[in-house]
């Protein structure tokens, strides 16, 4: 099975109130390709967002890719492609820049051992505005634990 992931963390300063966003697309037909995929290609699987307390938009960007990764471990997931608008975040997971913070080494290193459960995982920088719903996510989230 095939996933799609789109996943934003934000911190209303940071570090600050943070949030994560995660949603979550499958293929509906295997052979398609699935980094040029257009929107009648996917299926909506779910999406959540989730208040995890005061962090930075680092943190908060890689704990949300996390809760993604495993919650498509937890469907059944062999292949999934990682949209984020964190271009750290992918080139960091892309090797292509170094991680020299602790705090995230420690996240990395959660989301490096999630790999593993996967046969494929690409991680894609995707501009801010192709990530409107994970980001509308991430803000319910902090605006539920900030107003009830």
């Amino acid at each position: 099975m095939h996933y799609i992931t789109y996943t934003d963390g934000g911190a209303r300063g940071n570090p600050g109130p943070a949030g994560i966003g995660v949603v979550i697309y499958s293929l509906k037909h295997e052979n398609i390709k699935a980094l040029k995929h257009a929107k009648e290609d996917l299926e909506l699987v779910e999406k959540f967002g989730k208040y995890i307390g005061k962090t930075t938009n680092n943190q908060a960007e890689y704990n949300a890719l996390l809760a993604a990764l495993k919650r498509v471990h937890e469907l059944g997931a062999t292949e999934v492609h990682c949209m984020l608008d964190s271009e750290l975040v992918v080139k960091q997971l892309n090797r292509e820049y170094k991680v020299r913070d602790p705090d995230i080494a420690l996240i990395f290193t959660k989301v490096w051992n999630e790999i593993i459960n996967f046969k494929k995982v690409t991680f894609t920088h995707i501009p801010r505005e192709k990530n409107k719903e994970a980001d509308q996510m991430v803000n319910e989230a902090i605006d539920r634990a900030q107003h009830g």
